[in-house]
């Protein structure tokens, strides 16, 4: 791969993440599954799959050589790492992309179809697979912000040198994440200063801001099962972390 440099894509399950069946991939280091999205394209790494995913529902074994799943005990400490997920955001878009960070340690992390925009229209598939549940947008106290969630991820990459990009081509999203199109991504002149571009949407003492603010609350739940304790955290606290990292990010 052109440059050294250790790209990772992270595949969603949004309906547009099927292009990726028309990329040539090799130009990412690993390419990781979320979910159901194996069946995109058999040429995935990593699987990462939450502990409620239906057994069923997983790749046909003997896996390929260069396969592997990631379940709870792999990625859950990988989250710890990064503050836990009080303050990561329960849902497997965040969750893989932390696992990816920590574990992976690329340069750049590229997501595609984790958008968490559902159609609403009649005869509109949620999924690339067809209807599903909208499980970022559930009630759930870790996922008030979406957009917060998605500045934060940024952040902490930022912090281990790794850029971060959407390739989406949808015109909404809830990942506040710089937008490079997949095609336009094989291109060194796309790639290259990325980190740099990443830095300069951040504001630093912002962003510790908000990591003094996640210290002094000190939520955390080494288990990964957080919800089995949703009744010690205050909403409202989580609230103004979720506002202290949207006022992180410099407007564009």
């Amino acid at each position: 791969m052109a440059e050294d440099l250790k790209m990772v894509l992270l595949i969603g399950s949004a309906p547009d993440a099927v292009q990726a069946k028309d990329w040539d991939l090799s130009i990412f280091t690993q390419r990781v599954a979320i979910n159901n999205a194996w069946q995109i394209t058999p040429d995935w790494d990593y699987l990462v799959y939450p502990e409620d995913f239906a057994p069923e529902r997983l790749p046909p074994t003997p896996l390929k050589p260069s396969q592997q799943l990631i379940a709870a005990p792999e990625f859950v400490p990988q989250q710890n790492n990064f503050g836990g997920f009080v303050y990561a955001g329960g849902t497997m878009a965040f969750t893989a992309g932390y696992w990816a960070l920590g574990a992976l340690k690329p340069d750049l992390i590229a997501f595609l179809g984790c958008d968490m925009v559902y159609g609403t229209a009649t005869g509109e598939s949620s999924h690339f697979y067809g209807q599903g549940t909208p499980d970022p947008l559930r009630v759930d106290v870790t996922l008030q912000s979406l957009e917060a969630k998605s500045v934060r991820f940024m952040a902490l990459a930022q912090a281990h040198r790794c850029a971060v990009v959407n390739l989406s081509e949808l015109s909404e999203s809830r990942l506040l994440f710089p937008r490079v199109s997949g095609v336009a991504l094989g291109s060194p002149c796309v790639r290259q200063n990325r980190l740099q571009q990443q830095g300069e949407l951040l504001n630093a003492a912002g962003v510790a801001r908000a990591l003094q603010a996640e210290k002094d609350l000190g939520y955390m739940v080494a288990s990964g099962r957080y919800w089995e304790h949703a009744a010690e955290f205050d909403k409202t606290k989580l609230s103004d972390i979720d506002s202290l990292w949207l006022q992180a990010m410099r407007a564009a």
